[in-house]
């Protein structure tokens, strides 16, 4: 019994090995880990230092703000971040270290304009539609960092994009279009060290798009980007482990009614266990009724609808007590629920159940 009523465990062994794994599906291409929406919700820097010491070279994060926890964690890696404010001055960013995904020459600009030379990476769009430089601007985009790079402002370290994943044929052409960028960008002048475009998707499925580096998201927390293969079959290990101490345990006879709604009754005499875990911690209101929870060698269905703080379990006959661990998902291996069992009950993918954890669920690590 760990003593905390709700607690997301994560091995960090689990990801410093998947790292590793991830790095040998992708041919031993370098990697950057990626511990953006603190580490998808499993810890930023202590994810940060799993992830570095499984062989993962440099790490990438959405904003500023989460690069500079890291800096102040202690953590001397490269670190990307490519996601700003309209109005950001990447003046603490580009005194910490911090290397900047920049994708217009406005950014460039505000970039060039602090007092050290920051390091950037071009971000281009080729075919995702979100941030990144449309085609038609590339040639003006590569010039003016090409001649900021000549004055010493900048330093031009990577050119990268993301594939939408929307198959093969999809994935080739966002290939032959960063490939058109790298051209672009050589022609202006412009040699950057990292080419990246593969996220764990890409980097396991899609060779032509490893380029120097893959970015490693989802996989590195042993979950699967994929629709047909799961983490095991990947050679993946989850690394997260939700729980929560049952809280209450009650005898009812057949016909009770359970929760908001009475959605739920019992077909016959039961027991019921209150499970201290709600949608304000992040738990799907959507998996209500469906939602697994493993507890004391059975798993069951979450009964009736989730609420804020907490959620029903129909355990039948099984005994249950006060304090014993209730599993909502874990390492398959152990018997736990999966990840995915609760993005399909919820009708949604395993980054989003695993990033929406909130932060009154306990967070503890180990080996």
């Amino acid at each position: 019994m760990s003593g905390r009523m709700r607690e997301a465990s994560v091995s960090l062994s689990a990801i410093s090995g998947n790292v590793a794994r991830l790095r040998e599906l992708a041919g031993g291409t370098p990697a950057m880990a990626v511990v953006k929406a603190d580490g998808y919700g499993h810890g930023t820097a202590e994810v940060a230092r799993a992830a570095l010491e499984g062989g993962a070279e440099r790490l990438g994060v959405a904003d500023i703000g989460e690069a500079l926890v890291l800096r102040k964690s202690g953590i001397s890696a490269s670190i990307l971040a490519w996601l700003h404010a309209p109005d950001e001055d990447f003046v603490a960013a580009a005194a910490a270290g911090i290397e900047l995904g920049l994708s217009r020459v406005e950014q460039l600009e505000r970039a060039a304009a602090t007092d050290a030379t920051p390091t950037v990476h071009l971000k281009v769009d080729t075919g995702l539609g979100r941030n990144g430089a449309e085609r038609s601007s590339w040639p003006a985009f590569f010039e003016r960092a090409a001649t900021l790079e000549q004055q010493g402002r900048i330093r031009v370290e990577g050119i990268f994009s993301h594939l939408a994943n929307a198959g093969r044929e999809e994935d080739l052409a966002q290939v032959a279009a960063f490939e058109a960028a790298t051209v672009a960008a050589h022609d202006a002048g412009l040699r950057p060290r990292w080419r990246h475009l593969a996220a764990t998707a890409g980097a396991i499925d899609v060779p032509e798009a490893r380029f120097d580096l893959v970015r490693l998201g989802i996989g590195m927390y042993g979950l699967s980007p994929f629709d047909d293969r799961d983490s095991r079959s990947l050679g993946l290990r989850p690394a997260m482990r939700l729980s929560a101490e049952v809280a209450s345990v009650k005898r009812v006879p057949a016909g009770s009614g359970v929760s908001y709604g009475l959605t739920y009754r019992a077909q016959r005499e039961t027991t019921l266990a209150l499970v201290p875990l709600g949608y304000a911690d992040g738990i799907p209101r959507q998996a209500s009724g469906l939602g697994p929870v493993a507890i004391n060698g059975g798993t069951f269905r979450v009964a009736g609808r989730i609420a804020m703080d907490q959620f029903v379990v129909d355990v039948g006959d099984t005994e249950v007590a006060v304090g014993d661990r209730a599993v909502l998902f874990g390492d398959p291996s152990d018997g736990a629920p999966t990840v995915d069992e609760w993005a399909t009950a919820a009708g949604t993918i395993n980054y989003e159940v695993v990033t929406r954890i909130g932060p009154r669920v306990e967070r503890a690590w180990h080996p």
